[in-house]
């Protein structure tokens, strides 16, 4: 199983069968079959289902059984599937099914006088990143400090109070009851990068898109630079940028636009690890669309 279009744990879902990846129906998806992908992705819990090719239609078949986990099976092939698909669906590539795992794997409380205080951090996608203060609450913290066997939290600080931290703000109001054993159990929301994509011209060359909160949007092209080119062109295996080009060179389309500046030093493998600074000074509009060129 893979997710396709995104990251390594969002993206449009695809099985492989008799050597064939094949996508799979959104009308025959559901919460328990989208637990077990995750799981087996080792991506965490599933934060949405998302049906209408979400992560585009691909080229790949379409597998014609449904689906019918239990929810608790440790891989997708321990899972029973129906002997024929249901003709009622009649699917096609336009009912891809994607899917939003939370993808967070560790929880960590640092530069604080104890290891039961401090700045909270998560592990996403390989890098450090923290919290947002705004609407994080007690339910939020009680989570962490059973996560971290620290019995029940005293007081939420803010970043001011503990300490300002670099690089990125990875979950947004984590929606957390306060009964969960983990904070990855909980339906956090990331921030930052889930995909990126070039559109509008070759599969190494065209307008900068990328994924955040399940919505492509176009880049403005004073807000990027060779820096943050050398990183697309890495994480899409595309070599070096040849040209980053301005003025939508390949299109307006229709997303809408990014806001917020991207800083990468030009070594990340992907450009999710890069930082990014709040909204920029620049007015764009699709009209100033960023395209690129990778050797």
């Amino acid at each position: 199983v893979r997710l396709v279009g995104g990251s390594r744990c969002s993206g449009r879902l695809e099985i492989l069968h008799d050597q064939t990846w094949m996508s799979v129906c959104d009308a025959a998806f559901d919460q328990q079959d989208a637990e077990v992908v995750c799981r087996e992705l080792d991506c965490g819990a599933p934060v949405q289902v998302l049906g209408a090719a979400a992560f585009d239609q691909g080229d790949a078949q379409m597998w014609t059984q449904e689906i019918q986990c239990r929810g608790n099976e440790s891989q997708i092939h321990m899972c029973q599937t129906s002997f024929e698909f249901p003709t009622k669906y009649n699917c096609s590539h336009k009912n891809n099914v994607g899917l939003l795992c939370t993808e967070i794997i560790h929880v960590q409380l640092v530069n604080g006088n104890s290891p039961c205080s401090g700045t909270v951090e998560v592990l996403h996608r390989g890098q450090w990143g923290t919290v947002c203060y705004d609407g994080w609450d007690l339910a939020d913290a009680a989570v962490v400090c059973r996560e971290l066997d620290c019995g029940e939290p005293v007081d939420i600080l803010s970043g001011a109070q503990v300490g300002l931290r670099t690089g990125p703000i990875w979950i947004i109001n984590a929606m957390c009851t306060g009964s969960e054993s983990t904070l990855k159990k909980c339906g956090s929301v990331t921030l930052g990068f889930q995909g990126v994509r070039l559109v509008g011209g070759s599969r190494c060359s065209g307008r900068l898109e990328i994924l955040h909160d399940q919505t492509w949007m176009s880049v403005c092209d004073a807000a990027f630079d060779q820096q943050d080119a050398e990183v697309v062109c890495r994480e899409l295996d595309c070599g070096a940028p040849v040209q980053v080009l301005g003025a939508a060179a390949f299109g307006k389309g229709d997303t809408q636009m990014w806001t917020q500046e991207i800083q990468c030093r030009g070594n990340e493998s992907q450009m999710h690890l890069c930082s990014t600074s709040p909204p920029h000074k620049y007015n764009c509009s699709v009209d100033d669309s960023v395209g690129l060129v990778c050797a």
